[in-house]
């Protein structure tokens, strides 16, 4: 057995000379040899990167994305200096507009009343200082004529801009838009808390009550005040 082992070993080691030689006459390295294992781990080194370029890596990436979050905050404060620009140009509009409302706002009811004032003018011309007695009847025909002229003009202009005249003669009594004076009797057709008698016209504007009738309301005659 002990011979067995021995010629079974010196085989093997006959075969490995053999291999090795043809190795070594093709000019590859050996197995397992020095320069195999330097130049495996030479290659194992140069895939890995070194561990120097990973900070820079990172800083790198920390730069470009510092540069785009700078160019964002200028981007959001132009955007933000424009918005503040607009809002104060529009609250200028809009306070010169209200201005402008206040002051050219009753422009056309003005415009009106001119009219108003030149027929006014024309009736007043027709009475002087200087009309002879017998002249008296024809003035006065031209100033009544001249007032009814005018009366009618001031109801076109009324009802043009929205003024509305309030006569509520035997309408119910309503404080919103009526001013009661005193209490009178009711008389024949005349209905208790009624309006009776009116003193002074009022006035509406576009259905808001600017001026209260001044009126005087039926009662029964035992409430008299």
């Amino acid at each position: 057995m002990a011979v067995r082992s021995l010629w079974a070993g010196r085989l093997r080691v006959q075969r490995l000379l053999a291999s090795t030689a043809a190795w070594e006459s093709k000019g590859w390295p050996l197995p397992f040899s020095t320069a195999t294992q330097r130049t495996a781990g030479e290659d194992c080194r140069s895939e890995d990167p070194p561990d120097e370029l990973g900070p820079s890596l990172a800083e790198r990436a920390l730069r470009v994305k510092a540069i785009k979050l700078e160019k964002e905050v200028q981007d959001l404060t132009l955007r933000y200096q424009r918005a503040v620009a607009d809002c104060e140009n529009i609250r200028r509009r809009t306070q010169r507009c209200v201005e402008d409302a206040k002051i050219f706002g009753i422009q056309s009811f003005c415009k009106d009343l001119v009219e108003v004032a030149d027929i006014l003018e024309k009736t007043t011309e027709c009475i002087s200082e200087e009309s002879e007695p017998e002249n008296q009847k024809l003035t006065l025909e031209k100033v009544f004529r001249g007032l009814l002229l005018l009366e009618a003009k001031l109801k076109s202009v009324f009802a043009k801009h929205g003024l509305e005249k309030l006569t509520p003669i035997g309408d119910k009594y309503d404080p919103h838009e009526h001013e009661l004076i005193c209490h009178v009797p009711a008389g024949v057709g005349v209905q208790p808390g009624t309006v009776a008698l009116v003193r002074q016209d009022g006035y509406k504007l576009h259905g808001r009550t600017i001026r209260l009738a001044r009126v005087e309301v039926a009662v029964e005659s035992q409430r008299r005040l």
